[in-house]
C-alpha cells in the first residue's frame, strides 16, 4: 500500500510540475533590429502549446531558440503546430509585422485582440495594397487564414488548442492612442504582459492603476508569477518624448502605485520581465544600472535574451 501511495503521489507531483507556465522570448526588442522585435511564447511546460504575445520577429526567433536548443523540432513545426494562436496588443509594426511575413507559410490559427487592433489588421496590414488578406474579414478575396477573435476588456476567454485562458486590458500609448495588457492563466498561475505603455501620471490616465487593483490579489496570494512589462529608454529621456512609454524612473513610481494595493513587502522577489528595449548605444547598459540602483521594492528583474527560456526564480 505504501508502494503505491508513493507511486501515486509521485505522479502527482510529476504531473504538477509539468503544469507550469513558460515564457520563451522569439524577440526582447523595441525596434533598431527586425530580426529581434517584440514577441514571447507562453504555455504550458511539456506541451508544445502556445500563445504568441505580439509578433514583431517570428520565423527568426524561432531559429534563435532552436539555436539554443530551447526547441528541438524545425521551424515550420513550430510556426505552423505550435503556436496556437496569437495575442497582438496593438498595431505597431514591432509588435505584429512577424506575423504579417509570415502569414503565407503559418496554419490557420485565431488572432485574439481588443477591437481596434482588429480595426488595424483590416483596413492597413491584410488588404490588396500592403500584403494580401490573410484575415476572415475584410476586403475580398477572403483567404480566411486567421480568424479575427474580438475580446472585451477584462473578460476572460479561452484560448483555442491549449489549456489556457486570459483577459484583456486596455493601456494607454500617447494618449488617446490605445495599447493593451494580457493576464494568462493556467489554473491557479498566472502572467501579466503589458505592450507598449505609458506611465498613468505622464499619459493622464488611469489605466495602468486600474490593472494594478485588479491584479492585487494575485499578488498577494502569490499567484501572479511574473509581469513582462516595457522600458524602452533610460531616465535621460525627457517625459515629453517618451512616446507612450516607460524608463526606469516611470516604471519605478507605478510599481509605487502598485504597493498602495499590495503593500510593499508583497513585491519582494516578484519577477518583472523588461521587455521593448531599445537598442540604441550603451542605453540597455543604463536602463539595467538605473533599474539596479533604484530596486526599493527588491524586484527580481529579469532581461530576456532572444530564444532562451526563461529562468524564474
Amino acid at each position: 500500500m505504501k508502494k503505491i501511495i508513493s507511486s501515486i503521489l509521485l505522479l502527482s507531483s510529476t504531473f504538477c510540475l509539468a503544469q507550469n507556465l513558460e515564457i520563451i522570448p522569439l524577440g526582447v526588442y523595441g525596434g533598431g533590429d527586425e530580426s529581434n522585435l517584440s514577441s514571447y511564447l507562453i504555455g504550458v511546460e511539456n506541451t508544445n502549446s502556445y500563445i504568441a504575445l505580439d509578433a514583431g520577429t517570428i520565423h527568426s526567433g524561432i531559429n534563435k531558440a532552436i539555436e539554443e536548443k530551447t526547441f528541438s523540432a524545425d521551424n515550420g513545426t513550430i510556426l505552423r503546430d505550435y503556436i496556437k494562436g496569437y495575442f497582438i496588443s496593438h498595431g505597431h509594426l514591432d509588435h505584429l509585422s512577424g506575423l504579417i511575413i509570415n502569414s503565407p507559410e503559418d496554419s490557420s490559427k485565431p488572432i485574439y485582440a481588443l477591437p481596434f487592433v482588429i480595426d488595424i489588421f483590416k483596413n492597413n496590414y491584410f488588404t490588396n495594397a500592403s500584403w494580401a488578406n490573410f484575415g476572415n474579414e475584410g476586403e475580398k478575396p477572403i483567404l480566411g487564414k486567421y480568424k479575427y477573435t474580438r475580446v472585451k476588456p477584462a473578460q476572460s476567454f479561452n484560448i483555442e488548442n491549449t489549456s489556457l485562458s486570459a483577459e484583456v486590458f486596455e493601456l494607454s500609448h500617447v494618449n488617446p492612442q490605445l495599447s493593451s495588457a494580457i493576464l494568462v492563466r493556467n489554473n491557479d498561475e498566472y502572467v501579466l504582459y503589458f505592450g507598449d505603455t505609458g506611465a498613468d501620471r505622464v499619459e493622464k490616465t488611469t489605466k495602468l492603476n486600474y490593472i494594478w487593483e485588479y491584479i492585487a490579489p494575485l499578488i498577494i496570494n502569490k499567484n501572479l508569477k511574473t509581469i513582462l512589462i516595457e522600458v524602452s529608454f533610460p531616465n535621460s529621456q525627457p517625459e515629453d518624448k517618451l512616446f507612450g512609454h516607460l524608463t526606469p524612473k516611470l516604471l519605478n513610481e507605478e510599481l509605487g502605485n502598485l504597493a498602495n494595493h499590495v503593500g510593499k513587502e508583497n513585491l519582494k522577489d516578484l519577477n518583472i520581465v523588461i521587455t521593448h528595449l531599445k537598442p540604441s548605444g550603451t542605453a540597455i547598459n543604463t536602463i539595467k544600472e538605473e533599474l539596479a540602483n533604484q530596486n526599493e521594492f527588491k524586484i527580481n528583474y529579469i532581461f530576456p535574451v532572444q530564444g532562451q527560456k526563461i529562468k524564474l526564480q
